[in-house]
């Protein structure tokens, strides 16, 4: 059930009336269940995987949480009879046996998502060497479903049971809410990843109905819509007709799609991530925001702090900084600080912990070498751009005039949005070579620039006034996101002025039923990121 479809509107209608008019006790068991509801709709066969995640990490933290306080009772009992050395002894044994119990659930979680997403991957490329190495014998690759939003749910839940052996967060003990945290209907599509210190308390909260929490949700549903209607949508068909046709669209086209499918996809993502955060504000929840003006960056770095926020943190607090102060680590630091110098010793965790982090972030995005190629360039470039940053501060410091001019912060933002949109381009033709390939037809095709001015652009299936409704969106979109924090606009400051409220909430809707592309010919495609 998508979210763009008529049956997820009635279904969403029908869920936030019967949450406000049932006891308020019995509010999040409604929330529980239309979230099943909606995943049993998506495809019936998901959800042995969600439940076995749920029940799993349930008893994999509960134990944890016992553990966790026979440790506590029993040194409160035996604190005059145990030495210093035995309590911490002690206390080490039992974190040994929390951390047994923490990696089987983390291995049976990644191991589902892994067979499920990666066996397809694994088996090709295996069955690419035998042939290199003349084998004939090749292994079938099975066809495996793949649950809708694994990804998202199975990096939240896991994140949950990471943060309960850290005692950062209280482990669920009641299995059913713990399904809810899991399986929450809005964010099951493509996030946010959520954390239960954030999340959790507010599912289970009683919620009165009020215009404050309804309008201000209903107008960012609206806004998402909008997003991905008016403009992802419309650019997707002009993007699928380049990439299906790369022998007929170089040059000029691959720029057109540098830049039209940073625009699509972030009109997609930040679209349908308004859509789940308005659907959870209306249900009186807030969810974490997950973008901040990605395309104002001026570095690379800088974007990854504002394009997939809570990926990037997920990624940062369970994988990055783990695996940099890692006693293994520490000890090949210390070794590279006696044998290269300080200077190279000091980097090589920090190396090796960003070179792991990115190279999973782009296995995570898809099974296939365009995602880890990918992943390794956005390594490349930080790690590139963190060495020269000395350079960096000598040219700030020689010409700080022109280093805080607006001129040049506008350049750092659009060579920031072309860096990683051309990046991004691995993402839309899927295969690593025909990308550079494609690529580096900018620098020699420039026979196609003549399609610019002769009307070729509206073969792509885009008509030139569709093109003049996108550009006017994406100024719409633009305008709005300089003007405010993503998703300000939509507080209660503007339901506190009913007459402004109606005119965005109509002109919204208007906007999206006028201009939006679906029905026959556009058949409204799902969120790219519904994929992982």
């Amino acid at each position: 059930m998508a979210f763009t479809s008529v049956e997820f509107i009635c279904f969403l209608a029908v869920t936030v009336l019967l949450y406000y008019l049932i006891p308020k006790r019995t509010q999040w068991p409604l929330l529980l269940l239309a979230s099943y509801i909606f995943y049993f709709l998506a495809g019936g066969w998901y959800l042995p995987f969600i439940a076995t995640t749920t029940v799993s990490s349930y008893f994999a933290a509960v134990i944890m949480l016992r553990s966790s306080e026979k440790e506590k009772n029993y040194i409160e009992s035996n604190r005059d009879n145990m030495s210093k050395d035995e309590r911490k002894t002690y206390k080490a044994v039992q974190k040994k046996k929390r951390f047994r119990i923490l990696v089987a659930a983390l291995i049976l979680n990644f191991g589902i998502l892994g067979v499920l997403k990666y066996t397809g991957f694994t088996l090709s490329n295996i069955n690419s060497l035998i042939g290199f190495f003349g084998g004939q014998d090749k292994i079938s690759v099975p066809s495996l479903i793949l649950p809708l939003g694994i990804s998202f749910y199975t990096f939240q839940t896991m994140g949950y049971l990471i943060d309960v052996y850290r005692n950062t967060t209280t482990a669920e003990k009641n299995i059913f809410r713990l399904a809810l945290f899991v399986s929450f209907f809005p964010q099951l599509v493509q996030g946010p990843i959520s954390r239960h210190s954030e999340l959790a308390s507010q599912l289970y909260e009683k919620h009165t109905a009020s215009w404050s929490v309804i309008a201000p949700g209903a107008l960012r549903v609206c806004w998402g819509y909008f997003k991905k209607l008016v403009i992802a949508d419309t650019l997707m068909v002009a993007i699928k007709a380049i990439v299906e046709s790369p022998a007929e669209h170089e040059g000029m086209y691959v720029v057109y799609l540098i830049i039209m499918y940073s625009a699509e996809i972030y009109a997609d993502f930040t679209g349908g991530i308004d859509i789940t955060i308005g659907v959870a504000q209306m249900l009186g929840i807030r969810v974490t925001e997950n973008f901040n003006r990605p395309f104002c960056s001026k570095s690379t770095k800088e974007y990854w702090r504002r394009w997939h926020i809570t990926m990037g943190s997920w990624f940062s607090d369970y994988v990055f900084y783990p695996v940099s102060i890692c006693k293994p680590m520490q000890k090949l630091s210390k070794f590279s600080r006696a044998k290269l110098g300080a200077a190279v010793g000091k980097r090589i965790p920090v190396y090796l912990a960003t070179i792991l982090t990115w190279f999973l972030t782009g296995l995570w995005h898809g099974a296939g070498w365009n995602f880890i190629v990918w992943g390794l360039l956005n390594c490349l470039i930080i790690l590139v751009s963190q060495e020269l940053q000395p350079l960096y501060d000598r040219f700030n410091n020689k010409h700080k005039a022109l280093a805080d001019s607006r001129g040049w912060e506008v350049f750092c933002q659009v060579r920031t949005f072309l860096l990683m949109g051309i990046i991004r381009i691995l993402d839309c033709y899927r295969d690593v070579p025909l990308t550079f390939k494609m690529f580096g037809t900018v620098f020699y095709s420039f026979s196609s620039w003549r399609d610019l001015f002769n009307g070729s652009l509206s073969d792509l299936g885009v008509s030139l006034s569709q093109y003049a409704v996108v550009i006017v969106a994406i100024i719409i979109v633009w305008a709005v996101s300089r003007k405010t924090e993503e998703g300000a606009l939509f507080g209660e400051k503007l339901c506190s002025r009913p007459l402004l409220f109606s005119f965005c909430a109509a002109g919204l809707i208007a906007a999206t039923l006028i201009f939006g592309s679906y029905g026959i010919g556009y058949d409204a495609s799902q969120f790219i990121y519904s994929q992982f």
